[in-house]
């Protein structure tokens, strides 16, 4: 059996020759439109400039962080929607894009003019993709943030410690399941626009994106009338299944899922608990979760994290050290598969900051590397000179401020 193909040369990706236009700010459009531009499509982000562009550009100490992490490998092309030449222009950069992403709130598309109905007119060809709060029905005027969705979706409810307040997830899970969701609703639409010719619009709203993310709870919600609680790290079917400390105050995630994980798990922290009649089998462990976890938080406290991810490793039982987000800066997995790409800052301390590449392999192409993330209409006169505007054109649309 041959393994696959050498990889492809640069530039064969696989949406080349899309174009993107983001009417996007902060998350939810900004990271969809990511996914498309490390896939090759070339995305255009088209911003207000009298309004500082997205607003999460300069907002904060991590909202410029979140900036760069969203935006790299884009041009951002400034235009005034509410001047007449300025709206031509922007009319001009639909009639030649092949989709539109927005995750405006509720009514804005329609206010400023850029809604599907007005936009495929244009363009009949046109996918258009809105990322919203919520779709049609009751919650679809109601502004959304991604807590709002998680806490909505019973996502918080879930999430934390038992007996605690709820927690939203550490990263803004929402946004970003709806990003993904939209994503795979573009390429769709691109597939049968290649079958049909004709457009079509796509919708991907947090509220129900988050569903997905709890499917197998609502299962277990209603075939057994229980409302669940949250649990922290561990897991209903399996027990040990949770976050230890060890010996140097570091905190390791160990999951033994089967009776073999179990008793290496027991040989290889030296310990007769799986002689232990209450710790028999996984029903017996699950029954007597709480004694077994204050047993083997003992167990643990023996060995520090690297005997014990050296020896549960060779064992082959799942464990895993708890890292923060500068461990995961440096891991040694992540260089060795050349996931992260550098992109220059200007943002704090440092020149440049590593963030994640697309995640996706393929014999056909590879992930582009990062690129800095635009200045605020930094490519404007290049994209417009790319549409036929000459340089007394510019000039004249810079002169009145319609860019």
């Amino acid at each position: 059996m041959t393994g696959p193909a050498p990889s492809a040369p640069a530039g064969d990706a696989p949406l080349e020759d899309v174009t993107v236009l983001e009417l996007g700010h902060i998350v939810a459009g900004p990271f969809c439109t990511l996914i498309l531009a490390d896939l090759g499509a070339d995305v255009i982000k088209v911003e207000n400039r009298s309004h500082g562009g997205d607003s999460v550009r300069d907002s904060s100490e991590l909202g410029t962080s979140l900036f760069n992490a969203m935006n790299r490998n884009k041009r951002s092309v400034t235009v005034d929607l509410k001047d007449e030449q300025g709206r031509a222009v922007f009319e001009d950069l639909v009639d030649e894009a092949d989709i539109v992403v927005e995750n405006f709130g509720p009514g804005v598309t329609e206010r400023l003019g850029v809604d599907y109905e007005t936009l495929s007119a244009i363009d009949e060809a046109l996918i258009y993709c809105s990322i919203k709060g919520f779709g049609e029905g009751p919650y679809e005027e109601y502004p959304a943030l991604d807590p709002i969705t998680e806490a909505l979706s019973g996502l918080m409810s879930v999430t934390g410690l038992p007996d605690e307040q709820p927690v939203r997830v550490g990263t803004s899970i929402s946004d970003m399941a709806a990003s993904f969701f939209a994503a795979v609703g573009i390429l769709s639409a691109l597939r049968d626009r290649d079958r049909t010719g004709e457009g079509s619009y796509v919708e991907a709203p947090m509220f129900e994106s988050t569903m997905p993310l709890m499917s197998y709870w609502l299962a277990y919600s209603q075939a057994h009338d229980i409302v669940p609680e949250p649990i922290g790290a561990s897991h209903l079917n399996w027990a040990p299944y949770d976050v230890f400390q060890t010996a140097d105050d570091e905190w390791t995630f160990v999951g033994p899922s089967s009776e073999r994980h179990w008793e290496r798990l027991c040989d290889a922290l030296e310990t007769d608990l799986d002689e232990d009649e209450r710790f028999a089998t996984m029903d017996d462990r699950r029954e007597h979760r709480g004694e077994l976890r204050d047993r083997l938080a003992d167990e643990f406290n023996h060995w520090t994290q690297d005997e014990v991810l050296e020896r549960l490793r060779e064992s082959g039982v799942p464990v895993a050290p708890v890292n923060d987000v500068g461990d995961v800066i440096d891991d040694e997995h992540l260089a060795a598969t050349d996931a992260l790409t550098e992109i220059e800052t200007t943002e704090g301390t440092s020149t440049s900051v590593d963030v994640p590449k697309l995640p996706l392999r393929s014999n056909r192409f590879e992930p582009p590397e990062g690129e800095q993330p635009p200045a605020l209409g930094e490519h404007t006169d290049e994209v417009l000179r790319e549409l036929g505007y000459d340089d007394a054109e510019l000039q004249a649309l810079h002169e009145r401020d319609a860019l």
